[in-house]
């Protein structure tokens, strides 16, 4: 009787673990950016103290050859930035962004495209799932950006602070920049 009830116990733990693990790698995988750029390797090199100025936490989804602007990611329609959850962007100091003073805080991106320019959304609505939810008002800021052209296209798409923590934003053959100035040292 004893071995029967350990028996199925294994089972069950079995049984419950292979549900808990993904049938397939996520083809969107989740990455993180940092400004400073590099901020963990610089921390643990003890060449920065403090917290980090800002991060984002957004999944990449791949070009696989289709046409993304326009196309994938619809002119004039709220967009995730992303794929999966939608991008988060952690402010450890305050900062203005776009002329607008955005105080230091957890909050989500979204972008409105366009031909030639993306409308950046800064949002106050957190744990949200692709932009289904979105509603504007949960705007805390509306940062217009104008688009660049890329000499390649970008397969993944990718979100990095450069040198000047402008938030840089890659993918097929647009690059978007938006300035970040932080407040506090």
């Amino acid at each position: 009787m004893r071995n029967l009830s350990l028996a199925v116990l294994l089972l069950f733990c079995a049984s419950a673990s292979a549900q808990l693990l993904p049938t397939e790698p996520d083809k969107s995988p989740m990455d993180m950016s940092y400004s400073p750029n590099g901020y963990p390797v610089l921390k643990i090199q003890n060449k920065t103290i403090g917290k980090p100025n800002a991060r984002i936490i957004y999944s990449r989804p791949q070009k696989k050859g289709r046409k993304i602007f326009g196309t994938e990611v619809k002119y004039n329609e709220v967009w995730r930035m992303g794929a999966n959850e939608s991008t988060e962007l952690e402010l450890y100091k305050s900062a203005t962004i776009g002329g607008k003073k955005i105080p230091k805080g957890r909050y989500t991106l979204f972008c409105i495209p366009q031909p030639d320019n993306w409308t950046i959304i800064i949002s106050k609505d957190l744990n949200s799932w692709g932009a289904f939810s979105y509603s504007g008002m949960n705007d805390l800021a509306r940062i217009p950006i104008k688009l660049q052209k890329t000499d390649a296209p970008i397969e993944y798409f990718t979100l990095y602070f450069d040198s000047t923590n402008a938030l840089i934003m890659l993918w097929d053959d647009v690059k978007a920049v938006m300035p970040i100035q932080f407040l506090e040292k």
